[in-house]
């Protein structure tokens, strides 16, 4: 496989860089517009070997030059940032852009950004010290999804890493593909398809598919909570914050892999210089055309930002808010914290009524109701298809619908807020407060916020999942639910709409047919949504 996978990364670096590329391991290719390629095989942790695409600039003397390190996404080979990597080498970086641990060409087994994992970014260091003309003093870390996890990681471990540029990672595993203890279903299954088609799966990761695929879920989760806390940067990043690295962390609001309020919270408990980029799409699809060198805004905003923090640039790049938005309609905002992007709004929810069996948004508390749904059936609402309904949304503007007069009553609760007279924008993470009464001991619930026309045709603009587990039957708990950060604009004319229910095709649910869920709003606890807004 390693042959393979070594022919595959020359093959696509010569597509990528022209017939002047494609020397043998260890040998520099032929110079073409003012740098040079060549694939190494670096030392990693443990005595593997790594596969590497190694670019050294050539016009702007003999160096030192700043470093970027990218290891690849999961499945992904070593060529994954070629394009890019050949536009900063023209700017004048040394880039080492790597197959990450256990894939393709690069040795070891996959432990899911396991210390290893981590490790092998400070040993391409430590190569590129003693074999390139790189200033070590200098250190960018940069990765998209898999990627983007283990340079998090990796900054806490290592202080030469002065950047970091983290897209569509993670901060927070556990809270990524087991959102309050509900599997990504969809998500979890692909990721262990692609690790086992393009890579060599390590002891942790056959342990988990193993009770995954015999169907041992509770033990598959129990597994990833003990993995997860050293595999999460959440956990190191008051070492983070020591090592003073320049991060900059950008995502997409429907990423159906690392959700973006995981990358939020981690962003807020960061001290030192940092940006936040969110915009529409799914996984890794704001930045994906930068990689392989197209124009893109997100790389555009990460190279400013290493020019600057690598360089000293005077290029106005910690002249931006810290915190950038950007709408469904193209429009970017910027805040100076993650806190200032809305002004929480509380709405009440009323009892269902009438024939339509729909609740209502109130301006004051609404006590006293009760309503029940039966759990286990799907409904039109749903969150669409793992990196399929994202990308539509965030490339063709394309949302996830439904027709809200047509989700069955029997099986969700539906509430209605009144129509915008002019238009307001959804900024940051709603927040679901609702008391709930299970018939049986695990239930899921799904949440789904929707821009809502006049004649009832709603745009998906956040969801959330929750298993309520070990409940008592019949006894009412209060169930607290924060739906994904998104930026969202309401015309006028427009409401926004509420739906619960209990099964999403995207998700392992545990809602069983033939129970019930009843909805409350008991005095004193008044059931409601608070929304982020700004006009």
């Amino acid at each position: 496989m390693r042959r393979i996978a070594a022919a595959l990364a020359v093959v696509l670096a010569l597509i990528t860089f022209g017939p002047a590329v494609g020397a043998r391991a260890g040998r520099v290719a032929a110079t073409d517009a003012g740098f040079s390629t060549s694939y190494q095989r670096i030392p990693g942790a443990g005595g593997i070997e790594i596969g590497a695409v190694v670019l050294t600039p050539t016009g702007p003397g003999a160096g030192p030059f700043p470093l970027v390190v990218m290891p690849s996404s999961w499945g992904v080979p070593n060529v994954e940032y070629v394009g890019q990597g050949a536009k900063l080498a023209r700017a004048g970086f040394q880039v080492i852009t790597y197959s990450s641990r256990g894939f393709w060409d690069t040795g070891g087994r996959i432990d899911i950004a396991g210390p290893p994992t981590v490790a092998d970014v400070s040993k391409v260091i430590d190569w590129a010290d003693r074999h390139t003309p790189a200033d070590t003093r200098k250190v960018a870390a940069v990765g998209i999804s898999y990627g983007a996890g283990t340079v998090l990681l990796a900054s806490a471990q290592d202080p030469r890493i002065k950047v970091v540029g983290a897209m569509s990672g993670w901060a927070d595993l556990i809270a990524s593909l087991n959102p309050n203890d509900t599997v990504a279903l969809q998500s979890v299954a692909g990721l262990l398809a692609l690790g086992n088609v393009t890579g060599r799966p390590g002891p942790e990761m056959a342990s988990l598919q193993a009770k995954f695929l015999s169907g041992n879920f509770d033990g598959a989760i129990a597994e990833a909570k003990q993995l997860a806390p050293v595999r999460s940067a959440r956990t190191v990043v008051d070492q983070i914050n020591a090592n003073t690295p320049a991060v900059f962390l950008a995502n997409a609001f429907e990423d159906s892999i690392f959700p973006p309020t995981q990358y939020t919270d981690f962003f807020t408990r960061l001290t030192g210089p940092k940006r936040l980029l969110l915009a529409h799409g799914d996984h890794a699809t704001p930045e994906a055309t930068g990689a392989i060198g197209l124009p893109n805004e997100t790389w555009d905003e990460l190279a400013a930002w290493l020019h600057h923090h690598l360089t000293g640039a005077d290029n106005g790049a910690d002249e931006e808010a810290p915190v950038q938005l950007k709408s469904q309609r193209g429009v970017w905002r910027g805040y100076s914290t993650w806190a200032a992007v809305g002004e929480p709004r509380t709405a009440y929810l009323t009892g269902p009524t009438g024939l339509s069996r729909t609740g209502a948004f109130r301006t004051t508390p609404a006590t006293g109701w009760s309503s029940g749904i039966g759990t286990g059936v799907p409904t039109l609402a749903d969150s669409g298809v793992a990196l399929v309904s994202g990308a539509l949304q965030g490339l063709l503007s394309i949302p996830t619908g439904v027709a809200t007069p047509l989700v069955d009553r029997s099986f969700a609760g539906v509430w209605s807020g009144p129509v915008h007279r002019s238009g307001v924008v959804v900024n940051g993470a709603p927040q679901l407060h609702l008391t709930v009464k299970p018939s049986g001991r695990v239930t899921s619930l799904f949440a789904y916020l929707y821009d809502v026309d006049a004649v009832g045709l709603g745009s998906l603009i956040s969801h959330k999942p929750f298993t309520l587990r070990g409940a008592t039957p019949g006894r009412a708990v209060p169930v607290d639910v924060r739906l994904e950060a998104t930026s969202w604009e309401v015309p006028a004319g427009h409401r926004l709409v509420l739906v619960v229910d209990t099964v999403d095709p995207r998700y392992l649910g545990r809602s069983a047919i033939g129970e019930t869920v009843t909805f409350s709003s008991p005095a004193g606890d008044p059931s409601s949504i608070t929304v982020p807004v700004t006009e």
